[in-house]
């Protein structure tokens, strides 16, 4: 089974990939090294981390340099490229294709737009076209914003079905729907949908092991881990100030942080040290055959 295949394989209904997003390569080689077996990047996190806004197309090559690093990881990466940065296929699938080649193993790509519309679901469907064709063995993650974009309501099953069908019918390999939370439209969705179905992780919304019963098969934390990064950076930088203890549990020494560049150093793939929790504590993604 090759890389293409073990990720395909990761997507399971009622035994969901939970997929934690990276922002830079420090963060995913720890998450790599703690023993997730797939990791996702975040938009926001890597337009924030570069100074520039996300979900505009603005960070095309930040995301592409990212990834290229990414790729040498032993952990399965998926790049979130925004709508594609760009609006004609050929760019797009070309995207696609360099990021096959470096061993990328997924993309998600959206139909939100940055003027907070969302796209014509046909061009949407050519650009996923596209990228299919130049790069087959990428699991195309369709992301639809009916229920994300501000200003909408909250019942958009029909509409969500209707593009997620559209998409598949392109040759997506899954959907995702983030801002979805209800659990009878997540059911409902599970039971049209003949492909994985990823939803976004909100503290506000369902747990992980309900979502995992309501038949997802793919968990994303988006945003979150990176904007908890930055609070717990503020928060101690903060407790320094008032004199409180400070240090966390667990830090990584400074030796263990260093080592995580390594694998960007080296042309095969290695895995950095991290510190891990015990085995009964250790909280992986499930996998195929019992894995995690």
């Amino acid at each position: 089974m090759n890389r293409s295949e073990q990720f395909r394989a990761l997507h399971q209904p009622g035994r969901p990939l939970l997929l934690p997003n990276a922002w830079d390569h420090a963060s995913a080689a720890a998450l790599s090294a703690h023993g997730f077996p797939a990791i996702g990047t975040t938009s926001l996190g890597v337009a924030a981390a570069a100074g520039l806004p996300d979900a505009t197309g603005a960070t095309r090559d930040e995301t592409l340099q990212l990834a290229l690093g990414l790729a040498r990881l032993p952990a399965l990466v998926t790049v979130d490229i925004e709508g594609g940065f760009s609006e004609d296929p050929g760019e797009v699938a070309a995207l696609a294709a360099e990021l096959a080649r470096a061993g990328i193993v997924g993309v998600n790509i959206e139909d939100g737009r940055a003027d907070e519309s969302l796209a014509d679901p046909a061009h949407q469907s050519e650009l996923i076209a596209a990228i299919k064709h130049a790069a087959p063995e990428l699991f195309v993650n369709a992301r639809t914003d009916t229920y994300w974009l501000p200003g909408r309501g909250q019942h958009h099953v029909h509409e969500t079905l209707a593009r997620a069908e559209a998409y598949l019918q392109a040759g997506a390999d899954g959907v995702f729907v983030p801002g979805l939370q209800d659990a009878s439209a997540i059911t409902a969705l599970v039971k049209a949908l003949h492909a994985p179905l990823n939803i976004l992780f909100a503290t506000t919304g369902p747990s992980r092991a309900h979502l995992a019963d309501l038949g997802v098969s793919r968990i994303s934390t988006g945003s979150l881990l990176f904007r908890a990064a930055l609070h717990s950076a503020v928060e101690l930088a903060d407790s320094i100030a008032q004199d409180q203890q400070p240090a966390p549990a667990g830090l990584p020494t400074y030796a263990q942080a260093q080592q995580l560049a390594a694998v960007y150093r080296l042309s095969d793939p290695v895995s950095p040290a991290w510190p891990r929790p015990a085995p009964a504590t250790r909280r992986t993604a499930p996998g195929p055959r019992g894995r995690g």
